[in-house]
């Protein structure tokens, strides 16, 4: 049964992996906003900078992962 889990929560195709690293950028301008929002200015915008970021870090490693067959 616990095997049967574990497979809805491995990303095991690409376009799987597409899917959370959009899911994932959407909430990181949505995270963004609220930054511009709280903290005007310069800093808001160093961390709306920082949020797309570490998207496009963990998006490499999803695909890198994909791509060589370990399925996360």
């Amino acid at each position: 049964m616990w095997t049967k889990v574990k497979r809805l929560f491995t990303i095991k195709t690409k376009f799987e992996a597409f899917l959370v690293i959009y899911g994932l950028g959407t909430g990181a301008v949505e995270r963004g906003f609220h930054y511009l929002h709280q903290f005007p200015g310069y800093g808001g915008y160093m961390l709306f900078a920082v949020c797309p970021v570490a998207v496009f870090m963990a998006g490499g490693r999803l695909l890198d992962s994909v791509e060589r067959g370990y399925g996360i």
